[in-house]
């Protein structure tokens, strides 16, 4: 009887397990040449847009990034993935062979900022508010109604 009933308890553990695991939410995405692919695990942040000047340069216009904790990050492919410690307190990742922006992380955080240009579609995201919109260039305007921060 006893044997019974920790079998049951096992196979409804299982079950549960396999539910969850089959209701994740999953996120896929990469770099323009493939040769970067990831997998991220869980929820992500909504999309903040950054428009200090280093995400400026890096990515050509603002940086609109979501993010999620590093241990949800898998790598399929990573062969061309590179880092560049883009200043003291944080790197940049990106596609050495194609040049596509796809991470920032600060230094020692267990947080990955994602490039969310590099999200397969649909992401089901959008932006929340915009960062350093003092440094932003002069060539555009923002006038979609979000917050609008001088600092993060």
């Amino acid at each position: 009887m006893k044997t019974r009933t920790v079998i049951r308890r096992r196979a409804a553990a299982q079950r549960f397990t396999r539910r969850a695991m089959a209701s994740a939410e999953i996120h896929l995405g990469g770099c323009l040449c493939k040769g970067v692919r990831y997998q991220i695990t869980g929820p992500l942040r909504a999309i903040i847009a950054c428009h200090c000047e280093q995400c400026r340069r890096s990515s050509g216009h603002f940086a609109a990034m979501t993010s999620a904790p590093r241990a949800n990050v898998a790598f399929t492919a990573s062969q061309t993935l590179k880092w560049f410690r883009s200043s003291e307190t944080a790197e940049r990742g990106f596609c050495e062979r194609c040049g596509s922006n796809l991470f920032w992380h600060p230094i020692g955080s267990d947080s990955m900022s994602i490039t969310a240009g590099t999200l397969d579609v649909p992401s089901g995201l959008s932006i929340e508010k915009h960062i350093f919109v003092g440094n932003k260039s002069d060539y555009y305007q923002l006038h979609d109604g979000l917050p609008k921060l001088d600092r993060w």
